[in-house]
């Protein structure tokens, strides 16, 4: 049995236990949203990702305030989004996003993208926001090493994760090992690669050999590499697979496979690109 063995025992630097597995919900609202959060926490989820971005939150929080489950008993992280960044725009976008949860307070709360010239002063904010208690713990997203190396020369607190793509198909590994020697997290958002890698014949071979879905092998791949993983989906039966995967661990040859598959693959924007935009403007 893998020492990951559950889905409440990892530690932030901070204190503050995590789930391994929460729900993502980019893009989701309405019927399906309502549904997806009723499902997965009925399978055992009691971590859900958000952001300002997204425009669910106010579903989010009426879902969860009817759901008889206590509040101390989910995680709900939330994000900052850009045009919101910036001290006194971060400061009251907190706010608005606690309004909308209903709730006195966020697990954790992210810098969604390191936007030039604004980072400095809305991890400031961040900072305030987690001493007032309006997060119990406080991130970023996206970053790259570039941007973390810049935050902790200045940041008298260490981020607690990094929400990136990590995928075996974006496997980045420096930036992985420089947050592990601060001690920040990795979380992996789209760890199912948007579903456009499912049928990929190596991962349908390995998890024919553990009678699993390759979404789970997947998933397991991230655990096993220490990575908190937010998948989405509004299926039913794939919300309970995605956190069924407790009971099974990959095999050092298995992972290195998966580890081949790196190609640099990417789904969502490339957070480096935020600076080249910003030195050609300058």
């Amino acid at each position: 049995m893998s020492k990951i063995s559950k889905n409440k025992d990892l530690v932030l630097n901070n204190g503050v236990e995590i789930p391994w597995i929460g729900l993502g919900t980019y893009q989701m609202h309405g019927y399906e949203l309502e549904k997806a959060l009723e499902t997965a926490l009925e399978a055992g989820y009691r971590h859900i990702d958000t952001a300002a971005l997204y425009g669910n939150e106010e579903e989010i929080g009426n879902v969860l305030t009817n759901t008889g489950i206590k509040r101390e008993d989910i995680f709900i992280t939330s994000k900052v989004w850009n045009d919101d960044q910036g001290y006194d725009n971060t400061m009251a976008a907190i706010d608005v996003s606690l309004d909308k949860l209903q709730t006195d307070f966020v697990d954790l709360y992210l810098v969604h993208w390191p936007i030039p010239e604004k980072r400095e002063a809305t991890w400031e904010a961040m900072i305030q926001i987690y001493d007032d208690r309006k997060a119990r713990s406080i991130g970023v997203s996206n970053y790259t090493i570039k941007h973390i190396e810049e935050l902790m020369k200045k940041s008298p607190i260490t981020p607690v994760v990094n929400q990136i793509e990590i995928t075996p198909f974006l496997y980045q590994k420096e930036l992985a090992e420089k947050c592990e020697s601060y001690d920040i997290k990795i979380q992996a958002h789209s760890p199912l690669v948007r579903g456009t890698r499912l049928n990929n014949p190596i991962l349908k071979e390995i998890a024919e050999q553990y009678g699993k879905s390759t979404a789970q092998v997947l998933i397991r791949w991230s655990l096993e590499k220490g990575f908190i993983v937010l998948p989405k989906s509004a299926n039913p039966e794939r919300i309970q697979q995605n956190i069924d995967v407790f009971d099974f661990e990959l095999s050092s040859a298995d992972i290195a496979n998966i580890d081949a598959l790196d190609n640099n693959m990417r789904i969502s924007w490339d957070p480096s690109e935020l600076d080249l935009c910003q030195k050609q403007v300058e």
